[in-house]
């Protein structure tokens, strides 16, 4: 397949390294109208989803792969894993909180993973999902109006830039004191019908938004599906009549993000209950027409789990730590960075160490923190340090595509998701954003 020329990197490399956002911005609709040209679309999955949600789609995992760092070099490498296994069905993802820590806001983003797909030769849709847009419950408690406003402004930032898929997750309010479970959920569910109507007001003309909804935080009591029913029930009482709804749901099944990890830097094993997935995810498929359950915190599991999601029809799956671990493990990742990396975190993430932590406990969940101000550095180190680094972690997106059988199913994600151009213009007179759908052409 022909390659784009080599100015992409340049440019992708001028988005990243630029601090100016009317630059980024710039940079990226360059890089957003390129990859257009070349049949590259930013995309929902949900008309996917809803497929799957009929029956017309089984026996697969999405793949939702959170990019913390080498964003470029990582997102070219997932594509070229899609193009060696005829794969459409695989989501860039990035949370709200690493948004802050990595430094890289959504126009950023979208434009890096855009480019990946121009650099190597991707065509089709392009899913980039807004991960984990998460309620503060602390924030909510004092100002709820207030909490809500900052998420739908993200929201909106992300919409704007691209993100045609947004996780709520409104999970934080969940509230196991009540005896009730309807009553457990109530705040849960309300917010998340509040932010999928929000969802629904701002999204391009010709795209519907996939959503998707959360009932267990991650880390906590797991989810059973008398948690979903009474979230469900309630969502779709707050939710405004003839409005579109979320097309999967997040549940806690016994992982933790990032995994536990032990006094020795090792990882300790994990129970996770496939058989929440399972049955929840029946239950979405055939009560609600949804796609099925989602798993969070996957990455950090044994190999041999991962043939299981797709065994037990688990919709999407979340990978995010476990491409960073092995970045920071590699040896191609020079020392001399990662020291200087630990001594910054010494001085500026001092007070999330807890007592009696060892080294390697602290810095293994610290280490993220230090991405965005190390950043320029990390992206800044040769390209063959880099493309090494890439070519290790593409031997793991290949086996996780082919474990989750996210394989040879690109017809099967083109047929379902119907391609848009949209055109972003602004009103002279109060420069509110506007996007206009056009057909693919």
């Amino acid at each position: 397949m022909e390659r784009s020329p080599r100015g992409i990197d340049a440019t992708v490399m001028e988005l990243v390294m630029s601090a100016d956002k009317a630059v980024k911005q710039a940079l990226a609709k360059k890089i957003l109208n390129a990859a257009y040209k070349k049949g590259i679309y930013p995309s929902s999955i949900h008309e996917f989803y809803m497929a799957r949600g009929r029956g017309e789609a089984s026996g697969c995992t999405v793949p939702a792969i959170n990019l913390r760092s080498m964003t470029y070099d990582l997102a070219r490498a997932i594509f070229r894993t899609a193009l060696k296994n005829n794969s459409g069905g695989f989501i860039f993802e990035i949370a709200k909180s690493e948004m802050g820590y990595t430094d890289q806001i959504p126009t950023e983003f979208v434009g890096v993973i855009l480019g990946a797909a121009i650099k190597e030769g991707y065509v089709g849709p392009v899913f980039i999902q807004a991960d984990h847009t998460q309620v503060n419950a602390k924030k909510y408690a004092e100002d709820p109006e207030k909490e809500l406003d900052a998420l739908k402004a993200l929201i909106k930032d992300a919409v704007d830039a691209g993100f045609y898929n947004i996780d709520i997750d409104s999970s934080t309010m969940v509230d196991l004191s009540k005896a009730d479970i309807k009553k457990q959920q109530k705040l849960n569910y309300e917010i998340c019908a509040k932010l999928t109507q929000f969802i629904r007001q701002i999204e391009p003309k010709g795209i519907t938004v996939s959503v998707g909804g959360e009932i267990g935080e991650v880390g906590h009591q797991n989810s059973t599906p008398e948690d979903f029913r009474a979230f469900m029930e309630g969502f779709k009482e707050k939710l405004r009549k003839g409005k579109i709804g979320i097309s999967k749901i997040s549940v806690q099944t016994g992982t933790s993000h990032g995994g536990v990890v032990l006094a020795d830097g090792s990882i300790a094993q994990v129970q996770l209950d496939f058989n929440v997935l399972k049955v929840i995810s029946e239950i979405a498929r055939k009560e609600y027409g949804l796609s099925g359950a989602v798993q969070h915190g996957a990455s950090t599991l044994p190999d041999e789990a991962f043939h299981k999601f797709p065994e037990v029809e688990t919709a999407e799956v979340h990978l995010a730590t476990g491409f960073q671990n092995m970045m920071f493990d590699s040896v191609h990742f020079p020392h001399e960075l990662k020291n200087k990396m630990y001594e910054w975190l010494r001085t500026n993430a001092a007070s999330e160490r807890k007592e009696g932590e060892s080294d390697e406990q602290f810095f293994y969940k610290a280490r993220k923190k230090a991405l965005g101000p190390f950043k320029k550095d990390i992206m800044g180190l040769p390209q063959e340090a880099r493309d090494k680094i890439a070519a290790e972690i593409e031997v793991k997106f290949d086996f996780l595509f082919k474990q989750l059988n996210t394989v040879n199913n690109k017809d099967l994600i083109d047929k379902h998701v119907t391609l848009k151009r949209v055109i972003v213009r602004k009103h002279k007179e109060d420069s509110q954003v506007v996007h206009d759908g056009e057909g693919a052409d």
